[in-house]
């Protein structure tokens, strides 16, 4: 058996590719059908993500074109195309493989927890249609403990790496928990949607989404539950935000020190923060000046997120070292595996002999032959039939000069190396 990882991801294929490489929910069930019916697919596991899809394999027998060939036709795609831009592992490199980016460190944004989420419901999906076994149930239970030592013992995920998160976690530092403060969203597009799914998760007491398009500030604000203004509506309104985070396309400030100062005296000098993730900036400089009024920039974001990727850098060395410690444990086990039929294949060898000699011997007994010459003739074959194979296994090596075969062959035997 051959435990094989065929792939393909951000780094190896351009979006369009990765698009017609993934599996939709219908397309999953059809897939693990197949793969579970298919002679040359013991057991099967398929993950597909926005930004990879892979295939965990065991083979009967070791064929890379075999996967390569289901999942070109699978897809109607071209094979020579496909290999062009797919990565493939076996054994050993296939579950070390499996582990990284179970810990997140094969991903986009080192260490995200979502696709070991995603990794889990795939081994659901793959045995709620019978494509997995005995070994890869082992290998991804042992997976997902390896995953959760590597969250528990690292600082893998601890850090800040988008500025959107860095954002909100600025916001958790200096208020401690969110959960009574009002914050302001000025402007609609991808990072302030970012940035409101982690305020989201982090239930504030309210959040307002200003946008100059209300309708798109309403698609937004329905995920998270949060009001909507007009930016015409900002100096009246600036007030009720503890927080205020702006990133829009604006090539002008939208929020100066005037309209701050204002804002301020209406809360009595409440102090406010203010993150401007927008380039060009949303906010005045001047309104650092205020003594009530903190402003933190994109410049300030990004430095934090580079000294946090940093951090994750270090936590993912710590991490691949969990990961290759447990790789080489899961190896040993299937090792085993095959020591274990190898024994039952010598021991059913060994009674086969036995029984045929046995046989042989009662019947000559039964015949009237000598018992003691029975006995000696039994003993004598038995040993020459079990003798054999270790001998012209010796022999071989030794016609070769293979000495370290030898020497293994002793040790085998158990014979003395003195």
């Amino acid at each position: 058996m051959t435990i094989v990882a065929l792939g393909i991801n951000h780094k190896t294929a351009s979006v369009e590719l990765r698009e017609k490489v993934a599996f939709s929910p219908e397309q999953m069930s059809e897939a693990l059908q197949q793969l579970s019916g298919h002679a040359h697919f013991n057991e099967a596991v398929i993950v597909s993500t926005c930004n990879r899809t892979e295939i965990y394999c065991s083979l009967a027998e070791r064929n890379s074109q075999t996967l390569l060939h289901w999942l070109a036709s699978f897809h109607g795609l071209d094979e020579q195309e496909l290999s062009n831009n797919i990565y493939y592992h076996e054994d050993h490199e296939a579950i070390n493989h499996l582990m990284r980016v179970s810990c997140g460190l094969d991903s986009l944004v080192l260490g995200e927890p979502q696709i070991l989420g995603q990794i889990k419901q795939a081994y659901h999906n793959a045995k709620t249609h019978d494509a997995i076994g005995v070994t890869f149930d082992r290998l991804f239970q042992k997976t997902f403990s390896v995953a959760k030592q590597v969250r528990t013992e690292t600082d893998i995920g601890a850090s800040a790496v988008s500025v959107a998160y860095a954002a909100v976690n600025l916001a958790k530092h200096i208020y401690g928990k969110l959960d009574k403060t009002n914050v302001l969203l000025i402007g609609a597009g991808e990072t302030i949607e970012l940035v409101a799914k982690h305020l989201y998760q982090n239930d504030p007491q309210k959040i307002t989404v200003a946008n100059r398009t209300i309708e798109r500030a309403k698609t937004l604000a329905s995920e998270v539950n949060a009001d909507v203004i007009a930016l015409a509506q900002l100096p009246e309104r600036l007030h009720d935000a503890d927080i205020v985070i702006s990133s829009t396309a604006s090539t002008l400030p939208i929020i100066g020190k005037g309209v701050v100062e204002q804002a301020l005296k209406k809360r009595r000098h409440k102090p406010m923060l203010f993150i401007d993730i927008a380039v060009p900036r949303d906010i005045e400089s001047q309104v650092g000046e205020l003594d009530a009024a903190y402003l933190y920039s994109v410049d300030d974001l990004q430095a934090i997120v580079s000294e946090n990727i940093a951090a994750r850098e270090q936590a993912a060395e710590q991490a691949q070292a969990i990961i290759r410690s447990r790789t080489d444990e899961f190896a040993m086990w299937l090792r085993s595996l095959d020591s274990v039929d190898l024994i039952r294949h010598y021991r059913n060898d060994v009674q086969d002999i036995k029984s045929e000699l046995v046989e042989k011997a009662l019947g000559q007994l039964q015949a009237g032959k000598e018992a003691e010459k029975v006995i000696l003739e039994l003993a004598n074959k038995l040993t020459n039939r079990l003798m054999h194979a270790p001998t012209r296994a010796i022999q071989d090596a030794a016609k070769k000069g293979e000495a370290a075969e030898l020497s293994q062959l002793k040790k085998m035997l158990g014979i003395d190396q003195e």
